[in-house]
């Protein structure tokens, strides 16, 4: 291996081995809390842009599975390639076993050009970025050095939509798929509900004779305010009564459609076991999450109403329109980070198509 180090831009430093590429990168610094998983965070499009540190300590020890696809959409991975700009881990397992890995770790990174760092204190950073917030970083080789780069002053999720429409399935409702950075998982739900779908770029403009059902707004990486065409897009649809589902950045763009408004968050909320209330039951729903932007509930328009909230930071986790059939959560209900605590949200989704 060969010797790395991780630069935060508050001058703290972390030197380790780095594997994967072989390749110096700067990112947004982020973490996340989750034990298994790593095929599934890595190539999730919400990290575009993003250093991500896992705190799990040991990582790699499963490989990595074949980048499969069923029905044109891949059957263990988020998308069809890794997303992270970099990653940091406390310990790498150079020696994997699994019966469904075709890869090891390195060699998936490696071919894709993401470089990683291992053999550092990654609880350290996480306390780190705690207390202080999310951080710009850079992973350097020995002896290379490149610029912080931030990636929020960017247009994130025009690099992971889609570039023309797809379609899935052929029969049921038919349901429009604005791509912002789409999960697979996302995709599966709602196929697994009898719907057909046609999966449309972050800035397609809808024809007015398009015909379908109901939309959803995907999850997807950065600043939701860079995503204009799809806000005023947003706007159009809302003048209609078909149902609309927005889920995680999805949500906060239904909310500045709305006329309300979002703000970055500290550090975001990266984890398996975000606790969601639903407003008026208080039930809680252990939910998985990924992003760093959140909507400013006292800002929503009349006619609107919050529908989750978090357990922990008291940040807004959803809402709904009082009328009409739309509805969106920032937390992802295609997840399973125990039981499927909420699938049940694509079901309400369904009832009113």
């Amino acid at each position: 291996m060969t010797t790395g180090r991780l630069v935060l831009d508050d001058g703290a430093v972390f030197e380790g081995e780095m594997f994967g590429a072989r390749t110096s990168i700067s990112g947004e610094v982020v973490f996340n809390t989750g034990m298994v998983g790593y095929p599934e965070s890595l190539t999730d499009p919400s990290y575009k842009g993003q250093i991500l540190v896992l705190t799990y300590p040991l990582i790699g020890n499963y490989g990595v599975p074949s980048a499969q696809t069923e029905g044109g959409v891949p059957s263990t991975w988020e998308s069809d390639r890794i997303q992270v700009q970099g990653l940091v881990v406390s310990e790498y397992a150079s020696r994997h076993s699994h019966w469904q890995a075709s890869q090891s770790l390195a060699e998936w990174l490696a071919a894709s050009g993401v470089p990683a760092l291992s053999g550092v204190d990654t609880r350290q950073i996480t306390k780190r970025i705690r207390d202080r917030g999310t951080m710009l970083g850079k992973l350097l080789m020995s002896g290379e050095e490149v610029g912080f780069c931030d990636p929020n002053q960017q247009n994130l999720v025009s690099a992971v939509s889609s570039d023309a429409p797809v379609s899935y399935g052929s029969a049921g409702p038919r349901v429009l798929l604005i791509d912002c950075g789409c999960k697979s998982n996302i995709i599966r739900n709602l196929l697994a509900r009898g719907l057909s779908l046609v999966r449309v770029p972050w800035n397609y403009a809808i024809p007015p004779d398009m015909d379908y059902d109901g939309v959803v707004i995907s999850s997807g990486p950065g600043d939701p305010k860079y995503c204009r065409d799809t806000i005023r897009q947003l706007q159009l649809l809302m003048e209609q009564d078909r149902p609309i589902l927005g889920i995680c950045l999805g949500h906060q763009l239904m909310a500045l459609a709305a006329g309300a408004d979002t703000y970055k968050l500290k550090f975001g909320h990266r984890s398996q076991n975000q606790p969601c209330l639903e407003v008026g039951t208080q039930r809680c729903y252990i939910t998985s999450q990924n992003h760093g932007y959140a909507v400013r509930t006292d800002t929503l328009p009349t006619g609107w109403t919050p529908w989750f909230t978090n357990a922990n930071d008291g940040t807004n986790e959803g809402i709904r329109h009082r009328r009409k059939p739309f509805m969106s959560v920032q937390f992802h209900p295609e997840a399973s980070p125990g039981p499927d605590d909420t699938a049940h949200i694509f079901d309400e989704f369904v009832r009113h198509l």
